[in-house]
Parts: structure tokens; C-alpha cells; sequence
């Protein structure tokens, strides 16, 4: 664990990175980093059931085990949050997750981590088949899902270090909303945080950051990504602008592309290979000229 201390100088690093790094672009996943490669060990991957209490239903979850997983070592986590159409196998059947990690361990770009794919919308009721609006309820309701019954329950399964510096928290469009409110409004669970194309369930950023040096000190990365021609480019735009002013340090990675997963699975590749690093990534803040708001594009629900 790091000491208060160490916390403020890891600030201070952060803030100095993000005038000096201002101008350095984040280079794009190369081709076939979403193929599945022949000749490399692959991870496990299982959709398991665990009890929420908070629920009151047992709900389903996709948990992604790295290569040479073993009960003998102690792995982070990160907490992979799908879109408002998707459910917990959205990130595997249209992102590939885990064919993107596999390649990322087999080029030794990544650290090991598990990587835990829930359903965010906590209801007990089934939802009729194309009906996923006006679900607002059931998404802000995972939070306390999360916090008191996955996260609970991860760590009694699988072999994880259970701690903030080892817990990430990142997620598409509506989940990348979550990602932001949950984990900015929870950095005594949450070291690392990302929202990729985040959709307006999205808080604002003054809300979440009452207290922007105190968040500084805590936060090992906070990453804002966004496709360029994305018709909500306006809800990450005005949140990092937020964060700027607050000198709030995080990576603002605006992308080619519109509100699609082949935007998510680039953001996936980069922002994993930051993660759980003994030392900070340097945060790159500059805000491009704002890009100008394309036709709203409704992600599409998960296969």
C-alpha cells in the first residue's frame, strides 16, 4: 500500500506528466490485435452465478482468468461493464475480450489480471427481448450490486489481491457512465478508472469530484476515450474539460470512429496495458479542438 505521502508525490508526477505530455498521441491497436492467434497459451473463460443479496436473485457474470492462472498467486482485478443494450457476454461476444488479452499476455504487453464481465442491470425482473430503455433505475441499482455482492464474491472465489491499488473499474457507453460514477464516487474500492464513449447516465464531474486534489492523490489512472465522430462526444468532452480545469489528472484519448465496438475493443487494448503498473502512466490531458457532434448513434443491444 502506498503511504499518504507517496500518494501526493504520484499526484505531483501526474500533474508535471500533463503539461509535458501534452502533445503525444496515443498510437491506435495494431491489425489482428482482435484475431486469435494459433501457438499461444489462452486464458479461461466462465460464466458463473453468484448470490445478491442485494437483488435477491442469484445473477449471472463472466469471469476471464489469465493464462497460467493459479490459485498459488494473487492477481488484479478488473471490472468490465457493458453497454445499455448489452448484458455480461457483450464484451466477449462482440469485444473479444478475451481474445484481446490472450494476445496482449502473449506479447507480454499486459500485467495478469482477471477480468470480471457482470450484467449491469440489477433487477430481478427479466427484460422483454429489445426493450432495454428506460432502465435507468436498474443500472444506477448495480452499484450497491457491485460493491456488496460481486466484488464479495470474486474475492472468495478466484485467488485476487483485494485491495484498491489492485481493483480497476472501466466500461462502454452506458457502462462506461457506471464506471465513472461508481468508481470516482468509490476511491476507497477503485484505484484505476475508465470510461470509453461514456453516455449521458454519466454524472458531471464537479459532482463526482468534490474534492479534485484528494482524487488526485488517490487515482492511479483515470482514462476519458471517445470516438471522434461519436454522436455523444459531448458527455466526455464536458467532463474532461471538467477535469482540466480541476487539474485532475487523467489520459483523454480521442479516437477515429463513432459509437461502436470497434472503437470499445481499441480502448480495451490500450487501457489494459495500464493497468497495475508499480508506476504511474503519464497522464495526457491536452483537449483537441472540440470535434463537432455527429447524429446521435444508439448502441446497438448485445448479440
Amino acid at each position: 500500500m502506498r503511504s499518504p505521502a507517496m500518494g501526493q508525490c504520484l499526484a505531483l508526477l501526474f500533474l508535471f506528466a500533463a503539461s509535458a505530455w501534452a502533445d503525444e498521441p496515443i498510437a491506435p491497436a495494431p491489425d489482428g490485435f482482435d484475431k486469435q492467434r494459433e501457438g499461444i497459451e489462452r486464458g479461461q473463460i466462465e460464466r458463473v452465478e453468484y448470490d445478491s443479496k442485494s437483488i435477491g436473485v442469484k445473477r449471472p457474470v463472466v469471469v476471464y482468468t489469465p493464462p497460467g492462472y493459479s490459485k498459488d498467486q494473487k492477481y488484479p482485478v478488473l471490472y468490465l461493464l457493458h453497454g445499455i443494450g448489452g448484458n455480461e457476454r457483450e464484451w466477449q461476444r462482440g469485444g473479444l475480450a478475451e481474445v484481446i488479452l490472450d494476445n496482449l499476455h502473449a506479447d507480454k504487453k499486459v500485467v495478469p489480471m482477471i477480468v470480471v464481465m457482470p450484467n449491469g442491470r440489477a433487477t430481478a425482473e427479466a427484460l422483454p427481448r429489445g426493450q432495454f430503455r428506460g432502465q435507468s433505475q436498474a443500472f444506477a441499482a448495480f452499484e450497491e450490486d457491485l460493491l456488496k455482492d460481486l466484488i464479495p464474491y470474486v474475492e472468495s472465489q478466484y485467488s485476487v489481491k483485494a485491495d484498491r491499488e489492485h481493483r480497476a473499474l472501466a466500461g462502454l457507453s452506458m457502462g462506461g457512465g457506471q464506471s465513472l460514477n461508481f468508481g470516482l464516487a468509490h476511491l476507497d474500492t477503485f484505484a484505476w478508472v475508465g470510461g470509453f464513449s461514456s453516455a449521458p447516465n454519466t454524472k458531471p464531474a464537479a459532482d463526482l469530484l468534490k474534492d479534485p486534489a484528494d482524487a488526485a492523490g488517490k487515482l492511479r489512472l483515470l482514462w476519458l476515450s471517445c470516438g471522434k465522430d461519436d454522436g455523444l462526444m459531448n458527455v466526455s468532452q464536458r467532463f474532461h474539460d471538467v477535469l482540466a480545469e480541476k487539474k485532475v489528472p487523467h489520459i483523454w484519448h480521442v479516437e477515429p470512429g463513432g459509437h461502436d465496438m470497434r472503437v470499445w475493443k481499441n480502448d480495451l487494448y490500450l487501457f489494459s496495458q495500464r493497468l497495475f503498473r508499480d508506476a504511474a502512466v503519464p497522464a495526457k490531458v491536452a483537449a483537441p479542438a472540440t470535434p463537432q457532434a455527429a447524429p446521435a448513434t444508439p448502441e446497438q443491444p448485445a448479440p
